[in-house]
């Protein structure tokens, strides 16, 4: 074959990450440019950032890696982690995530660069993975309805503790009481939220009987800490008795074994589905669940997802009741979850439906023979246990002595629990093999390990060894009974079971998500790739810090960074969701007042256009809210502040500011705000929400902030998972630092926080295990790159307005006429001339391709749209020709050649099933339904559902898989 000359590339070879970061390419953005009448980045910049604000150099950031570089720095800190076999237990234990799970959701774009499913007809296939949670949920707690997954174990509990006060008002002003054996991390956590709301919390050894005194609630953890496993039927029914409700903080492979807490009476149920395949990731991200009884379910926090119906009355799921209700109750809201551990809840049902009810079983008959083997061994070499019936956990008691058998079996590759100077807790899981148990038993000094292990193993399988699980507790229900969880065994069906569930959804891998507030932008392979290396995803949140200077000196690097970027002098990475750190940088806000004796100032401004999250965080820190106008042109209405801050001068904790403001726009007065809240002796908190619009220009910390939250999974880069996991870090000034959230883990014995800070979350670091993705982003850019990155984020927001304004009017611009990294699109006018609604555009975009913009928020009627920096022109063009193409529609309607309620429109999204039906009776082309562009041939998308009945689905709660004869019989 003749050699072939190749031709030369019409532009040049990206040299940097940030050159494919960063999706407009050259002529691209000049382009863009050209639209807006600028001459360059800086120049908009310039335009629409206001003077006052900008910072006065560059980031001082070290220089940018190159993706080669930047892996090879992330292998030389995970090599500084130890690997051990981890029996520490206390919440969290060794699994096994299947490969076929591992390598086709937890590592696969298609799951986790989707969104949370707000718009359901686009996410059947992950909210149909939520439901398999919510319903292995339900069956293993024997409460017939659960959420559709929480943060952490720790937060769980706390937000079972508040629903108890929140339902059992007759009895709020008594004391909740926590059981002893619950893990203290959780204690800790729950200690925090009542010293904010000021409530009384005991912590008792129920087994002994309940405390006397007027009671709200109780928690019994089961099986405990320490391993216990008792009934704690005759608790509860006296807690009943006296007028309190009981919370079950209970494991969910131990389940499987055990009487369920529904069927003990128990309302609430909580805890952790990490054993459930999720790895250890140093703490997190980890979905945690919550079961409640009948008629709790509207109390329930977080997300729902529940079946409804579509048009064509076929069963759909959607997200039901309370969703995102912090958004539009405020500081009435009953939680501010709002960022779930979505893409880890999925994880969990996953290993449920590939293992079902038998294999589930089996693994957890695994882990409790491993105890019962050690058990067996250590008592007859004289070692005395804790207790007399356990599931996995042992307890130990080896006086004076329990730092050396730690030691020793460290030193063996094992790590376990020091409980205390004489106490030793050892956690078996399925990982555990007979050399494990060799390896602790010799650490306790019995000679001969090995083959004692053997021969006790073999008399725990023969049935020669005794039962230790009370009789009486014996599960004797069945769990896991839909065919769901029976139907792919091999691993061909549930690769095609996976695959056939993503290709339903639109995730970012498929399309643009043009959500404003929410930053969809690109979760580069690189940045994705540490996050399952067993170096870092191995590794117990506990483990001593000699064996994990990787994690911490990746953790600490990052934090200096993001200092660097907000201008702030402080960083903590504890909290898991930006709801959490809104919470620790309130309570860090409440601290610094107490600390001054200042206890009177509990008052908390908060503009109307705020995040909703922002009023529920502040109510829940033990803050007053009250609400400052918005001005016509969308900033906070200055004359209304000045009287807010001379009424509650005295009170005055804080000011809440999301800028640039939820409307989209850069205030130019928000130094003259903070030095006003300043001057009154306030505190100004920052919602860093919108930082993608200030990275590289302006720093938070430096025009007025004393505080912020930043949000790792919107600027930062880790993706959303279909709604989690996210990070929301806190970054402070100096004065502020002593209450930054404390070790949940690092209590005295009483469960009281040794710190002024306040945790947040059950571990350290929080959702330590997807830091690595943001420590990749910020070294993989560098200050130029990450400057860069904001300046284009402005220009495809203000392209976005500059194009649509003439067709869907942009409400909000700033001084300049420009917006910052987001517009909003007001539809109001049209709605009221045609009836065409903002929900009518968003579902018609599916027939495009297109994911919709976000609905309705911040204000009624609108569509918010946020391109970010990470779109090129062609697709940007392509949502901007979508979006002009369905004003034509609606001039159609308009115009009367459609009614509005048989138009494309109404009538959207379009299924295959719906355009091949033989009595096509619309009075537009099937063509018109569902190509209404030429380029939408190439690569159509059909939603697998039609436009969903939400109010149905409110009415007829379903929250569990409906039975397989509701498919059959529609098939």
């Amino acid at each position: 074959m003749a050699h072939q000359t190749l031709a030369p590339l019409t532009e040049p070879v990206a040299a940097t990450f940030a050159d494919r970061h960063i999706g407009a390419r050259p002529d691209d953005t000049a382009t863009m440019l050209d639209e807006l009448g600028l001459p360059s980045l800086d120049a908009l910049a310039d335009a629409a950032v206001p003077a006052g604000i900008r910072q006065a150099g560059p980031l001082d950031l070290p220089p940018a890696l190159s993706e080669t570089e930047v892996l090879a720095r992330l292998r030389e800190m995970a090599e500084k982690n130890a690997m051990r076999v981890q029996m520490i237990g206390q919440g969290y234990h060794g699994t096994v995530t299947p490969g076929v799970i591992q390598r086709n959701v937890l590592e696969s774009p298609a799951w986790y660069t989707a969104y949370t499913p707000y718009q359901p007809e686009i996410s059947q296939g992950r909210l149909e993975a939520l439901l398999n949670f919510q319903t292995m949920v339900e069956d293993l707690t024997g409460l017939p309805v659960a959420g559709a997954s929480l943060l952490d174990e720790a937060t769980a509990v706390a937000e079972a503790v508040l629903l108890m006060r929140r339902v059992n008002k007759a009895r709020a002003a008594g004391a909740v009481v926590l059981d002893a054996d619950l893990l203290p991390q959780s204690i800790a956590v729950v200690r925090g939220r009542a010293e904010a709301l000021g409530f009384d919390v005991v912590v008792a050894d129920l087994a002994a009987g309940l405390p006397d005194g007027e009671l709200t609630g109780v928690v019994i953890q089961q099986p405990g800490t320490s391993g216990r496993v008792w009934d704690a039927s005759g608790v509860m029914a006296a807690a009943k008795e006296r007028g309190a409700m009981v919370t079950v903080a209970a494991d969910l492979l131990a389940l499987t074994l055990i009487t369920p807490p529904g069927e003990q009476g128990a309302d609430v149920a909580v805890g952790s589905a990490q054993r459930f395949g999720v790895p250890l990731f140093y703490g997190g991200p980890h979905a945690a669940y919550m079961a409640v009884r009948k008629g709790l379910e509207r109390s329930l926090p977080g997300r729902l997802v529940g079946v409804s119906r579509d048009s064509a009355g076929d069963p759909a799921y959607r997200l039901a009741l309370q969703t995102r209700e912090q958004h539009i109750r405020r500081e009435k809201a009953t939680s501010n979850i709002c960022t779930a551990q979505a893409l880890l809840a999925i994880v969990a049902s996953m290993y449920a439906v590939y293992h079902g009810p038998e294999g589930l079983r089996a693994i957890a008959g695994h882990a409790h023979d491993a105890a019962r083997t050690l058990a067996t061994v250590l008592a007859g070499h004289g070692v005395e246990l804790v207790h007399e019936s356990w599931f996995d956990t042992l307890t130990a008691r080896v006086p004076g002595r329990a730092g050396a058998v730690v030691a020793a079996a460290e030193a063996a590759g094992v790590n376990l629990r020091l409980v205390d100077a004489d106490h030793v807790g050892v956690s078996c899981d399925e990982t555990t093999t007979p050399a494990h148990l060799a390896a602790v038993a010799q650490a306790f000094g019995v000679a001969g390990a090995a083959a004692r292990v053997d021969a006790a193993a073999a008399a725990v399988a023969d049935g020669a060894a005794p039962e230790v699980l009370p009789a009486a507790l014996a599960r004797t229900s069945a769990y896991l009974t839909h065919p769901t969880f029976h139907a792919h065994r091999s691993e061909t069906q549930m690769l095609r079971y996976l695959r056939r569930l993503a290709d339903k959804d639109l995730a970012l891998d498929r399309t643009m998500i043009p959500l404003g507030s929410c930053t969809m932008k690109l979760n580069a392979t690189t940045e994705m790739q540490a996050m399952t290396w067993p170096e870092f995803a191995s590794v117990h949140p506990f483990a001593p810090d000699s064996q994990t200077a990787g994690w911490r000196e990746l953790i600490e690097d990052l934090e200096r960074r993001l200092a660097v970027i907000t201008g702030y002098d402080r960083v903590s990475v504890q909290p898991n969701a930006g709801s959490q750190g809104e919470l620790a940088g309130l309570l860090a806000i409440r601290g610094y007042h107490r600390s001054r004796g200042e206890e009177r100032r509990t008052v908390c401004l908060i503009p109307a256009s705020a995040h909703g999250t922002n009023a529920a965080s502040a109510v829940l820190a033990g803050m007053r809210v009250v609400v400052v106008a918005t001005a016509a042109d969308g900033t906070i209405d200055a004359a209304d502040l000045r009287a807010k801050i001379a009424e509650h001068a005295d009170d005055l904790a804080a000011i809440m500011i999301t800028y640039p403001s939820t409307h989209g726009v850069y205030d130019g007065d928000v130094r003259e705000v903070c030095d006003a809240v300043h001057a009154a002796g306030g505190q100004v908190y920052i919602d860093g929400a919108n930082l993608n619009a200030l990275v590289g220009l302006a720093q938070p910390g430096r025009f007025g902030g004393d505080v912020s939250h930043l949000n790792l999974h919107k600027t930062f880069c880790i993706p959303h998972g279909g709604g989690g996991p996210g990070v929301g870090p806190v970054a402070v000034r100096e004065h502020l630092a002593p209450f930054l959230p404390a070790d949940a883990a690092a209590t005295g014995a009483d469960g009281a926080p040794g710190a002024l800070g306040v945790p947040v979350s059950a571990s350290r670091y929080g959702s330590a295990g997807v830091l690595p993705i943001s420590w990749a982003y910020v070294a993989l850019m560098g200050a130029e790159g990450l400057t860069a990155a904001t300046k284009s984020a402005l220009l495809a927001a203000n392209y976005v307005a500059r194009r649509l304004d003439p067709y869907f009017p942009v409400l909000y611009t700033g001084a300049s006429g420009l917006v910052a990294h987001e517009c909003i699109l007001d539809l109001r006018e049209l709605t009221a001339r045609t009836g065409v609604t903002a929900e009518d555009v968003a579902k018609r975009l599916i027939d495009f391709g297109f994911h919709a913009p976000t609905l309705a928020f911040p204000v009624a009627g609108t569509l918010m749209v946020e391109p970010t920096e990470s779109e090129d022109l062609g697709e940007i063009t392509r949502f901007v020709d979508a979006m002009i193409a369905i004003r034509a529609e609606i001039d159609q309607v308009a115009a009367g050649d459609l009614p509005v309620e048989a138009s494309p429109l109404r009538l959207a999204p379009h299924t295959a099933a719906a355009i091949a039906a033989a009595d096509w009776d619309r009075p537009y082309s099937r063509e018109q339904a569902v190509f209404p562009l030429p380029g939408v041939r190439r690569d159509k998308y059909f939603p697998p559902v039609g436009r969903i009945d939400g109010a149905y689905g409110d009415r007829h709660l379903v929250c569990a898989c409906p039975p397989v004869t509701d498919f059959e019989e529609r098939a």
